[in-house]
Protein backbone atom coordinates (compact mmCIF):
# COMPACT_ATOMS: atom_id res chain seq x y z
CA UNK A 1 0.00 0.00 0.00
CA UNK A 2 1.07 3.31 -0.84
CA UNK A 3 0.95 5.93 1.99
CA UNK A 4 2.35 9.15 3.58
CA UNK A 5 4.28 7.74 6.65
CA UNK A 6 3.21 9.11 9.88
CA UNK A 7 4.69 11.94 11.95
CA UNK A 8 6.76 9.66 13.55
CA UNK A 9 8.04 7.86 11.22
CA UNK A 10 9.39 10.69 9.27
CA UNK A 11 10.58 12.67 12.52
CA UNK A 12 10.46 16.01 13.41
CA UNK A 13 13.12 17.64 10.78
CA UNK A 14 13.20 21.63 11.49
CA UNK A 15 12.87 23.64 8.21
CA UNK A 16 15.60 26.00 8.01
CA UNK A 17 14.20 28.11 5.14
CA UNK A 18 17.80 30.38 4.23
CA UNK A 19 19.17 33.05 2.42
CA UNK A 20 18.13 33.33 -1.57
CA UNK A 21 21.82 31.72 -2.36
CA UNK A 22 21.01 28.56 -0.28
CA UNK A 23 17.04 28.52 -2.03
CA UNK A 24 18.52 28.14 -5.71
CA UNK A 25 21.20 24.84 -5.35
CA UNK A 26 18.23 23.52 -3.08
CA UNK A 27 15.48 23.87 -5.87
CA UNK A 28 17.58 22.53 -8.26
CA UNK A 29 18.55 19.52 -5.86
CA UNK A 30 15.26 19.03 -5.84
CA UNK A 31 14.00 19.03 -9.22
CA UNK A 32 17.26 16.41 -9.84
CA UNK A 33 15.73 14.42 -7.12
CA UNK A 34 12.20 14.50 -8.99
CA UNK A 35 13.44 13.25 -12.34
CA UNK A 36 15.52 10.62 -10.57
CA UNK A 37 12.76 9.30 -8.63
CA UNK A 38 10.60 9.42 -12.48
CA UNK A 39 13.55 7.50 -14.04
CA UNK A 40 13.29 5.05 -11.28
CA UNK A 41 10.06 4.39 -11.24
CA UNK A 42 9.37 3.73 -14.69
CA UNK A 43 12.16 1.04 -14.65
CA UNK A 44 10.62 -1.10 -11.39
CA UNK A 45 7.33 -0.49 -13.50
CA UNK A 46 8.38 -2.23 -16.45
CA UNK A 47 9.99 -4.33 -14.34
CA UNK A 48 7.46 -5.28 -11.83
CA UNK A 49 3.96 -3.59 -12.56
CA UNK A 50 2.75 -0.51 -10.81
CA UNK A 51 2.08 -2.36 -7.46
CA UNK A 52 5.38 -2.43 -7.14
CA UNK A 53 6.87 -2.01 -3.67
CA UNK A 54 7.89 2.04 -3.78
CA UNK A 55 10.34 1.35 -1.34
CA UNK A 56 12.24 -0.95 -4.62
CA UNK A 57 11.69 2.77 -6.31
CA UNK A 58 13.44 4.55 -3.69
CA UNK A 59 16.10 2.60 -3.42
CA UNK A 60 16.52 2.09 -7.13
CA UNK A 61 16.77 6.25 -6.89
CA UNK A 62 19.01 6.16 -4.29
CA UNK A 63 16.93 8.38 -2.41
CA UNK A 64 15.20 8.09 1.31
CA UNK A 65 11.57 7.31 1.44
CA UNK A 66 11.04 10.67 2.70
CA UNK A 67 12.30 12.66 -0.39
CA UNK A 68 9.65 10.05 -2.44
CA UNK A 69 7.01 11.02 -0.01
CA UNK A 70 7.76 14.92 -0.43
CA UNK A 71 7.33 15.07 -4.17
CA UNK A 72 4.70 12.08 -4.90
CA UNK A 73 2.45 11.73 -1.93
CA UNK A 74 0.19 9.30 -3.23
CA UNK A 75 0.92 6.20 -5.49
CA UNK A 76 -1.61 7.51 -8.25
CA UNK A 77 0.69 11.01 -8.01
CA UNK A 78 3.51 8.78 -8.82
CA UNK A 79 1.83 7.25 -11.61
CA UNK A 80 1.03 9.54 -13.52
CA UNK A 81 4.13 11.51 -12.83
CA UNK A 82 5.92 8.71 -14.69
CA UNK A 83 3.03 8.67 -17.60
CA UNK A 84 3.50 12.79 -18.37
CA UNK A 85 7.24 12.29 -17.62
CA UNK A 86 7.45 9.97 -20.21
CA UNK A 87 5.26 11.68 -22.61
CA UNK A 88 7.39 14.38 -22.45
CA UNK A 89 10.49 12.13 -23.23
CA UNK A 90 9.19 11.02 -26.83
CA UNK A 91 7.97 13.97 -28.07
CA UNK A 92 11.74 15.29 -27.52
CA UNK A 93 13.06 12.06 -29.16
CA UNK A 94 11.12 12.43 -32.24
CA UNK A 95 12.93 15.75 -33.80
CA UNK A 96 16.81 14.87 -32.07
CA UNK A 97 16.49 10.90 -33.92
CA UNK A 98 15.13 12.60 -36.96
CA UNK A 99 18.79 15.23 -36.64
CA UNK A 100 20.85 11.98 -35.79
CA UNK A 101 19.65 9.24 -37.48
CA UNK A 102 20.95 7.94 -41.19
CA UNK A 103 17.33 8.08 -42.43
CA UNK A 104 13.81 8.92 -41.37
CA UNK A 105 12.85 5.42 -41.28
CA UNK A 106 15.36 4.82 -38.44
CA UNK A 107 14.25 7.55 -36.62
CA UNK A 108 10.76 6.22 -36.68
CA UNK A 109 12.05 2.78 -35.95
CA UNK A 110 13.88 4.40 -32.77
CA UNK A 111 11.78 6.28 -31.72
CA UNK A 112 8.66 3.34 -32.04
CA UNK A 113 11.06 2.04 -29.21
CA UNK A 114 11.17 4.34 -26.97
CA UNK A 115 7.49 4.42 -27.31
CA UNK A 116 7.18 0.73 -26.75
CA UNK A 117 8.78 0.94 -23.57
CA UNK A 118 6.39 3.68 -22.40
CA UNK A 119 3.59 1.82 -23.47
CA UNK A 120 4.76 -0.74 -21.48
CA UNK A 121 5.09 1.13 -18.69
CA UNK A 122 1.43 2.51 -19.15
CA UNK A 123 0.10 -0.99 -18.14
CA UNK A 124 -2.15 -0.79 -14.56
CA UNK A 125 -2.36 2.99 -15.19
CA UNK A 126 -5.80 2.64 -15.33
CA UNK A 127 -5.92 0.28 -12.23
CA UNK A 128 -4.58 2.73 -10.23
CA UNK A 129 -6.43 5.60 -11.09
CA UNK A 130 -9.56 3.78 -10.86
CA UNK A 131 -11.26 6.09 -8.49
CA UNK A 132 -9.93 9.00 -10.51
CA UNK A 133 -11.83 8.91 -13.99
CA UNK A 134 -11.59 12.59 -14.64
CA UNK A 135 -7.59 12.51 -14.43
CA UNK A 136 -6.97 9.32 -16.33
CA UNK A 137 -9.33 10.97 -18.85
CA UNK A 138 -7.11 13.96 -19.18
CA UNK A 139 -4.10 12.16 -18.83
CA UNK A 140 -5.36 10.33 -22.40
CA UNK A 141 -5.84 13.77 -24.16
CA UNK A 142 -2.34 14.74 -22.77
CA UNK A 143 -1.05 11.73 -24.52
CA UNK A 144 -3.12 12.32 -28.01
CA UNK A 145 -2.23 16.01 -27.85
CA UNK A 146 1.90 15.18 -27.87
CA UNK A 147 2.42 12.43 -29.55
CA UNK A 148 0.21 12.49 -32.50
CA UNK A 149 2.37 15.26 -33.92
CA UNK A 150 5.28 13.95 -33.66
CA UNK A 151 4.44 10.41 -35.01
CA UNK A 152 2.67 12.13 -37.66
CA UNK A 153 5.91 14.25 -38.61
CA UNK A 154 8.16 11.03 -38.40
CA UNK A 155 5.91 9.34 -40.88
CA UNK A 156 5.53 12.36 -43.20
CA UNK A 157 9.51 12.60 -42.97
CA UNK A 158 9.72 9.06 -44.41
CA UNK A 159 7.05 9.14 -46.94
CA UNK A 160 9.01 12.60 -48.12
CA UNK A 161 12.21 10.59 -48.36
CA UNK A 162 10.56 7.76 -50.44
CA UNK A 163 10.68 4.89 -47.30
CA UNK A 164 7.34 3.86 -46.57
CA UNK A 165 3.96 4.79 -48.62
CA UNK A 166 1.86 7.65 -47.80
CA UNK A 167 -1.76 7.05 -46.32
CA UNK A 168 -1.08 5.45 -42.64
CA UNK A 169 -1.59 7.95 -40.40
CA UNK A 170 -0.23 8.65 -36.72
CA UNK A 171 -3.34 7.65 -34.82
CA UNK A 172 -3.71 4.05 -37.33
CA UNK A 173 -0.13 3.13 -36.28
CA UNK A 174 -0.04 4.06 -32.53
CA UNK A 175 -3.32 2.14 -32.48
CA UNK A 176 -1.49 -1.08 -34.15
CA UNK A 177 1.41 -0.79 -32.05
CA UNK A 178 -0.56 -0.37 -28.83
CA UNK A 179 -2.60 -3.47 -29.61
CA UNK A 180 0.65 -5.56 -30.06
CA UNK A 181 1.87 -4.32 -26.40
CA UNK A 182 -1.25 -5.52 -24.89
CA UNK A 183 0.00 -9.37 -24.80
CA UNK A 184 2.95 -8.31 -22.48
CA UNK A 185 0.42 -7.92 -19.66
CA UNK A 186 -0.64 -11.52 -19.30
CA UNK A 187 2.81 -13.40 -20.99
CA UNK A 188 5.59 -12.72 -19.35
CA UNK A 189 7.70 -14.32 -22.37
CA UNK A 190 5.41 -12.26 -25.05
CA UNK A 191 7.99 -10.11 -26.92
CA UNK A 192 6.27 -7.21 -28.03
CA UNK A 193 9.31 -5.16 -29.08
CA UNK A 194 10.38 -7.83 -31.39
CA UNK A 195 6.58 -8.09 -32.98
CA UNK A 196 6.24 -3.89 -32.99
CA UNK A 197 10.16 -4.59 -35.10
CA UNK A 198 8.18 -6.43 -37.65
CA UNK A 199 5.35 -3.96 -37.99
CA UNK A 200 7.87 -0.81 -38.72
CA UNK A 201 10.20 -3.04 -40.81
CA UNK A 202 7.05 -4.14 -42.90
CA UNK A 203 6.17 -0.64 -43.56
CA UNK A 204 9.51 0.07 -45.87
CA UNK A 205 9.06 0.23 -49.42
CA UNK A 206 11.26 -2.80 -51.05
CA UNK A 207 13.15 -1.87 -54.20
Amino acid sequence: MFRRPAQHERGHATVNHGTTQEAGPRRKDARRNALTLLDAAAEVFVASGVDAPVRDIAARAGVGMGTLYRHFPTRADLVIAVYRHQIDACVEAGPALLAASPSPHVALARWVDLFVDFLVTKHGLAAALRADHARFETLHAYFLDRLLPVCAGLLDAAVAAGEIRPGLGAPHLLHAIGNLCVGAERDRDYDARRLVGLLVAGLRVRD
